[in-house]
């Protein structure tokens, strides 16, 4: 049976017309079930704070819980990879830091590409860090660090959390401008315990993990690696007073699955934005010492691009190489 050619269009346009109604019945149901979101360090990091915080936001505005997860290990790789092989339908979620930007080129055979694989869902917060040693600590300022790192090289234990770690890189990058030679103690769990009680001696520490217990006396903080001293710390220096040129801060973001629908990753961007821009919430950032960072999807991409550029000139000149 042959049908006629108006009622024939008529199909066709509506067959058309099929996906893209799909695709938007899908956003506007999303989330019809708990949402899991991969975290690539341990239960009390930095980034397991922020992405805490962040899930029971998107929660409160979405209407399902969003799970944590973390998958520690290999430098952020294993949590990566996982979200980077996920099924892209927004139930499971990545926590991107900037250790993301920095091991898109410290470990060049990797089975996926964070940029190519993670489609950039948008930014949390900035993450600035600060130099923080246990009070016993003989050095209470950055020049008296240096001094005391190079009339005992080899003999200052540096923790971070992994190789190639945020921690880890911005602390080799001091050595580099300091001409100073510090011991790097790659953790697979926390390692601020063992700061505290002194069995590390420094950290380049994201300000979330460590700024109540500078607060507290646990801690002291020599100077913060940012561009300007913090507001939440205003009587510590920053490194490039001392060290002019040095500047090294990290961030937090949000990503998915490459393929991942654009209505769905645009509507947990719009959430995640009108939960940064509520006044209570950067209040509740800047408790830990970090500030809002609200970016759309195309904002959070450049700026990724961006980041993982300038820490590939750090690691080409320094010779970092992964364990």
């Amino acid at each position: 049976m042959r049908l006629p050619r108006r009622r024939f269009l008529q199909l066709a346009a509506i067959g058309a017309t099929l996906p893209a109604v799909s695709q938007i019945a899908r956003a506007q149901s999303y989330p019809a079930r708990p949402v899991h979101l991969i975290v690539m360090f341990p239960a009390g990091s930095a980034p397991d704070i922020i992405a805490r915080l962040a899930g029971q936001w998107l929660a409160d505005r979405l209407g399902q819980q969003f799970i944590i997860e973390n998958r520690p290990g290999f430098g952020g790789n294993i949590a990566t990879e996982f979200v980077a092989r996920a099924a892209p339908d927004g139930y499971t979620l990545l926590g991107p830091v900037s250790t993301n930007a920095v091991n898109a080129t410290l470990y060049p055979n990797l089975s996926f590409n964070f940029i190519r694989d993670i489609a950039p869902v948008g930014g949390i917060a900035n993450a600035p860090f600060v130099v923080v040693v246990p009070p016993s600590f003989p050095a209470k300022t950055i020049p008296e660090f240096v001094a005391y790192a190079k009339a005992n090289p080899g003999k200052i234990n540096m923790a971070s959390g992994g190789n190639g770690s945020s921690p880890h890189i911005f602390g080799e990058l001091f050595q580099t401008m300091t001409g100073t030679e510090l011991v790097h103690i790659p953790y697979r769990g926390p390692y601020v315990p063992d700061l505290v009680t002194g069995q590390v001696q420094v950290v380049f520490s994201p300000i979330a993990q460590v700024l109540e217990l500078i607060r507290t006396g646990k801690l002291r903080a020599l100077a913060a690696t940012t561009p300007k001293r913090l507001t939440s710390l205003p009587e510590v220096p920053t490194v490039g007073e001392f060290v002019p040129g040095y500047e090294a801060s990290g961030w937090y973001g949000l990503g998915a699955p490459k393929g991942t629908p654009g209505e769905i990753v645009n509507k947990l961007s719009e959430a995640m934005r009108v939960a940064l821009a509520d006044p209570k919430l950067q209040a509740r950032l800047a408790d830990l010492g970090v500030e809002a960072m609200p970016m759309t999807p195309t904002e959070f991409e450049k700026f990724i691009a961006a980041e993982t550029d300038k820490w590939a000139k750090v690691i080409k000149t320094s010779g970092i190489k992964p364990e």
